[in-house]
This record gives structure tokens, sequence and C-alpha cells, in this order.
């Protein structure tokens, strides 16, 4: 939750023609972390031409935070513009996971697709947008916790994940194969067979079909909704777990050349238990030859993304609609790859909760700016929904802000914005221009709490909470958390 941002009065420098509302491309990637070209340090030479480009053509914003570092309840956080503990989504439940079903106080709030489809859009869903099984789920083609009331229509992929044909590496320990790291390089004439290019495959039909016209004459049924603006909703699922990709992708990050972390059981020595529940010697116990081949596949899985995401960008420009199209770019959550020893999400540290987030808007003047702003995932419906010409009718209850006006002036910069984060019963961080602070369970003063100054120790690896000369700091800092709590457990009124 953030001070509201005035709105510039200035002439919208979106080129967009004002009798007409654009069509959104929204993209969601899964358990992607911030090491992609866009973002990470030009040493680690990820391949992701695609996301690249469409940095260059929008807006980047370099400190974006989901509201829980797990897919299900990020997810519904995102959709439906409330923090978890409002919406109660907080776990990857496929009975409660979207925020109608786990609230029957919500049953009648959209999430921003339900919206436009109530607004004369078409809506479409392609593959994971709400929270399904990957893998435990996919391989049967199943919806997941998804909100049939967003879609005019929607397409789940059977994909075979861990039933590839091929040999399945397992890295890790574990029997769960959606939280073990496990790797599988394919053939390159056999990606066709998975979960994100028949994704995009079905995307690229749904743009065509938008696209182009009726044959003249044609009486049969061809389209729905026909003169209305689109908002297509694309989930890849890659760089989830079990990490596939083809060979070309695998090529680009030979094991030998990963870097671990340097981080050591001894940097968890002033976190609280809780805090250090996803150390690789606790949760995956890998080795280092393990270690550096899931960094591989994982980053192989990224280019694989990647890939699929530059043959949407390409086809919205083959069939001349980029001109009228806002293409929104996010992860669900980031990752950790051995970073305080950690592994995947479920931490509230910065490689778990910090996401890719790019939005581009045709004709905008600051294409190719960052932005150092710190938004939440929770800002995307008033986002859109004021691209879409929507900001007066926006629901009341909406726990984000519109980021219009930074796409304006990305170097509009408060310093009083913070993110708030939850994960699990008990632990919660906020992040503000320079601090994170994290607290696990109720109590203050004890060993629960975690304070990292971003100014000096951006990797968050020196917990100052037990510092007396941080003392008035972290005060300051429990205040701003309890504010923050209170506005994230608010419940809807009437």
């Amino acid at each position: 939750m953030k001070l509201i941002i005035p709105l510039l009065l200035s002439i919208f420098c979106f080129q967009l023609v004002a009798t007409s509302k654009p069509n959104f491309l929204f993209i969601v990637s899964d358990d992607l972390n911030t090491r992609i070209g866009p973002y990470a340090d030009a040493s680690l030479k990820i391949h992701t031409p695609a996301l690249d480009r469409l940095a260059t053509e929008g807006v980047s914003f370099k400190r974006a935070y989901c509201q829980y570092p797990v897919c299900g309840p990020s997810r519904a956080a995102f959709m439906s513009g409330m923090y978890p503990e409002t919406n109660g989504v907080t776990n990857n439940s496929f009975e409660t996971g979207n925020h109608k079903i786990a609230s029957p106080d919500l049953a009648d709030h959209p999430t921003f697709a339900g919206f436009l489809r109530e607004n004369n859009y078409y809506t479409a869903r392609v593959s994971k947008i709400f929270h399904m099984g990957v893998p435990g789920g996919i391989e049967r083609g199943e919806a997941g916790s998804d909100d049939p009331d967003s879609w005019d229509f929607a397409a789940n992929i059977m994909a075979p994940e861990t039933l590839t044909p091929g040999e399945l590496e397992n890295l890790s320990r574990g029997l769960h194969y959606g939280s073990r790291f496990a790797r599988m390089i394919l053939p390159d004439d056999m990606d066709f067979t998975q979960a994100d290019v028949l994704a995009t495959n079905q995307a690229i039909a749904i743009l065509e079909n938008r696209a182009n016209p009726k044959p003249e004459g044609a009486t049969n049924r061809t389209k729905f909704k026909e003169e209305d603006p689109f908002f297509l909703a694309v989930g890849l699922v890659r760089p989830h777990v079990p990490l596939i990709a083809p060979e070309r992708h695998f090529a680009h990050y030979p094991d030998d050349e990963v870097v671990l972390s340097s981080d050591t059981l001894a940097d968890l020595e002033d976190v609280p238990e809780r805090a250090a529940s996803t150390s690789n010697q606790r949760r995956y116990q890998m080795n280092r030859e393990e270690q550096k081949k899931s960094i591989s596949a994982y980053h192989a899985s990224i280019s694989f993304m990647d890939e699929q995401v530059g043959r949407l960008l390409d086809t919205l420009d083959r069939l001349e609609l980029r001109h009228d199209t806002v293409v929104v770019f996010i992860s669900d959550h980031g990752f950790n790859l051995g970073e305080h020893t950690a592994w995947q999400k479920s931490s509230l540290w910065e490689e778990s909760v910090r996401v890719p987030f790019i939005v581009s808007v045709p004709g905008m003047q600051t294409a190719g700016q960052r932005s150092e702003a710190i938004v939440e995932l929770n800002d995307l419906y008033p986002t859109i929904l004021e691209l879409a010409g929507f900001a007066n009718e926006a629901p009341d209850i909406l726990q984000g802000e519109s980021l219009v006006p930074l796409l304006k002036d990305p170097q509009t910069f408060d310093a009083s914005d913070y993110a708030y984060t939850i994960v699990g019963q008990d632990g919660a961080s906020i992040r503000t221009d320079r601090w994170r602070y994290s607290r696990w369970g109720e109590e203050v003063e004890g060993s629960n709490e975690e304070l990292y100054d971003h100014q000096r120790d951006p990797r968050e690896n020196d917990n100052l909470a037990r510092n007396p000369a941080h003392a008035e700091e972290l005060k300051q800092l429990r205040s701003q958390f309890e504010s923050a709590r209170v506005l994230a457990r608010q419940k809807p009124k009437g």
C-alpha cells in the first residue's frame, strides 16, 4: 500500500485512438525472478531477447513486489486487486484458490478481466492465470482455481510435464515434483510437446481470430463480440519446475560455467528459524553439481519461455495489432537460487518477492525507461482499468494504485512508498526505499525479526534487528509494518 500519487494534469502521452479502447496482451510467467536481461547484471549473460525488446518498448519497474511468494495467493491477489489477508486466499488450495470461493462476501467482485468482460471487452485465457498444478493437474488439462466469470473463452492446456518422453534427471530430494528440482534436456524438434509452446500456439490463433475480418457475406459462427477490443491473458509455466527446455536453450548455460552463491549456512545464524526453512540443507540437499545443473536448467527454461514471448510479440506486429495493444509482462513471484542458501520461493528475501514487471503502451513517450518506484502486483488492477478508460468506475475496494502516472513519468518517486508481502501463517514483510523489515509471528523484540539496510546491504545478508545502533530505525519500521498490516487485513464493507 502506498500514498496516492497525484495524477498528472498534462496531456496524456500515450497516442491511443481517443474513440477506441486498447487491446491488452497480458503475459504471466511462473516462478520467474529478475535474473532476466532487462534486470540482471550483464555478467549473468541471460539470453532473453524478447523481454529485452519489450523493455525497450515499455517501462520496466525495477522494484516491483508480489503480495505472497507462492503461485496461488499471488495470482488471486493481483487478479482481485486485494491483499491475500483481505481476499482470503492464503495457500495453494485448489478448492479455495480464487477470492470468490475463499471469501463469499466477494462473490460479486470481478477480477480485472471480469470487469473488462462486463464492459464490452472480449476476454480470453490461455493456460495458467489462476493457480493450477504444474505439475500435478496440467497433465490432465485441468483449469485449477480459475474464475470462469472472467472469460468469454478459456483454453486449458494439456501438457506432459514429467511424463515427457526422455530422461528426467532428479536433482534434489523430495517426492513432490511441483517443489523439487528436476530437469530434462529435450531434442530441439520435440519442443512442440511442451506447455508453453502449446499455449502460445493457442494464443496466436486467438490473435488471428480477433485481427482478421470475417469473409464478406459470411454468416457462419466465426467470432464472438467481434466489434469489441480484446483482453488476452497468456500463462507461461516456465521456469516453474520441472525444468524442461530444448537443447538450444541449454546451450547458452553450460553447467561448468554456473557460478554458485557464496552464501553459507553461517549467513543464517542471525535470522529467525522460520526464515531459514527454505535452505538447501533443510529442504533440497543438493550437492554442488546438482545446484549448478538446477541453475543451468532454470536459465534454459527462462530462455525457452522468452522464445514464446517473442512469438507473441511477432504475431502482434505481423497482424498490425501492436499499434493499439497494451502489453503487460509479469511473474507471479520471484525465486531463490542459493542466495542465503535458500532455494525456490516461500521466503521473504528480495530474490523471492521481487518480480519483473514491464508495461508497454503504444505511442508511449517513455519507452525504454526504468522506474525505481516501489510498486506492487496489486497495482495491476487499477492500472489496466485506467489504461482501458475506466479509472472512474474502478471498484472502491481495490487495494492497489494505478501506475499510469509512473508510465507518464517513470522518474517520479515517493520515498514514503512501500510494498507489503506475507508468506505462510506467520511471515510478513515491508519493503521501503531503503529498508526491508520482516517479522515471523506476532511477537516483537525477540528473535523473530529481520531488518536489512538496502543502501549498504542490497543482498540482505546482515540482519540488523538485534543491533542496538539501529533501534530507532527498527522502532519506526515496526510502526510502519503495523500500519501496513492493518490496511492489508481490512475486510470490504457491505
